[in-house]
């Protein structure tokens, strides 16, 4: 089935599966138990352990507070936001993987906050969900199946007035970086802002710092790498800076990292990348401009030690008030270039529409530019329904 030919079938389909995608709503769990006068349910065959006297959290917020304090129970700052993500799309074009006439998918995400002083914050999130296809994935699909995984885990806490400290595990060693971009598209693939590797990501342990001087100027350093092999030679470990200035309608940062990649094609177990990242925002009464540029160099690409450069761009733009909704088009380079070879560019443009306060819509369209011969440029479709909750 054609592009278009999908097109004409989409809107009766889409009526008939209801895509649904819950956008993070924050709920204060404490709170909510107030609205309950059960002083005392047992939710039978919980968790097998029917003489607990833990109250378990039950949907209407009862259980939040037992008899002995906050032992085993959710604390007073604890709070949690949830969302729920499902797809519905078509894509033509592209590898005989990413063309598909109709696709659907779903993801479903916690976050749990907890503080124990006020200031500090201790993050864990918990995925799941089934992708089906690399398209849905690229648009915030979750991949990782029908059961609840742990995405992440950090803590969070301020030294003085100024600094925030955290450390982490499947977390981004740039979390406490500002990367000067207003734009917030649907893609994961430009939602970088041109930020790619300079912006270090990491699976494994991370730590990092950040210091705001209170006048715009912020500072943040970063490391990501393996579990097993802390700073060693052994493990991977990705380092990087950043530097941000934020104004009343504007702002621009400067991220450098050196990112280790392994090339076991050699002698030598591993080399640093160096990446560099400029990013850079203007808002205006209607909406925004962003735009980001990142130079490097791929040192894994040997065997003759010749290092490639490495380029890549992004330009975004988005609009608060369109109608009743909010839009946005962003263009860039697909994955970074290569010195000698030509761009690959991915668009996309999408509208927002807030059917009321807990329900939006949002239908989108993109296309990635494909390198090889007699293959056709990867177009999709794809419409997203979110509640809050």
């Amino acid at each position: 089935m054609k592009l278009f030919q999908s097109l004409l079938v989409a809107p009766a389909a889409i009526g008939f599966l209801s895509p649904i995608s819950v956008n993070a709503s924050e709920v204060i769990l404490n709170e909510i138990s107030n609205y309950s006068d059960v002083e005392s349910i047992e939710f039978a065959n919980s968790f097998n352990n029917k003489e607990s006297n833990i109250k378990p959290l039950l949907a209407g917020g009862e259980g939040l507070i037992n008899d002995f304090g906050h032992d085993g129970s959710f604390s007073e700052t604890t709070t949690a936001s949830f969302s729920a993500e499902m797809y519905l799309g078509s894509v033509d074009g592209g590898t005989a993987a990413t063309n598909n006439p109709v696709m659907a998918g779903y993801g479903f995400q916690i976050d749990l906050n907890s503080s124990f002083t006020g200031e500090d914050s201790l993050d864990i999130s918990l995925d799941a969900g089934n992708a089906g296809t690399a398209s849905i994935v690229e648009f915030g699909g979750n991949s990782s199946g029908d059961t609840l995984t742990v995405d992440g885990v950090s803590y969070s806490f301020p030294l003085g007035d100024s600094l925030t400290v955290m450390v982490g595990d499947n977390t981004d060693g740039s979390a406490l970086f500002t990367t000067a971009c207003a734009y917030g598209g649907p893609s994961d693939t430009l939602d970088d802002c041109g930020n790619v590797n300079a912006g270090i990501t990491n699976g494994g342990y991370m730590a990092g710092a950040a210091y705001d001087f209170g006048n715009g100027f912020t500072v943040a350093a970063g490391i990501a790498g393996d579990e097993a092999s802390v700073g060693t030679d052994e493990g991977k470990d990705d380092y990087a800076v950043n530097a941000a200035y934020t104004g009343d309608n504007y702002g621009v940062s400067l991220t450098v990292a050196a990112v280790e990649s392994d090339d076991s094609a050699t002698d030598i177990s591993s080399y640093k990348d160096q990446f560099t990242a400029l990013n850079a925002y203007y808002s205006f009464d209607f909406g925004s401009i962003s735009a980001g540029y990142e130079i490097g160099d791929d040192g894994s690409a040997v065997p003759n030690l010749k290092e490639d450069g490495l380029t890549s761009y992004f330009i975004g733009v988005s609009f608060d008030e369109v109608g009743a909704g909010s839009a946005g088009f962003a263009m860039g380079t697909k994955t970074p270039t290569v010195e000698d070879t030509d761009d690959q560019l991915m668009y996309e443009a999408y509208y927002s529409y807030p059917i009321n306060d807990a329900m939006t819509i949002t239908p989108l369209i993109y296309t990635k530019e494909v390198s090889t011969a007699g293959v056709d440029d990867e177009t999709g479709v794809m419409v997203k329904t979110s509640f809050s909750f």
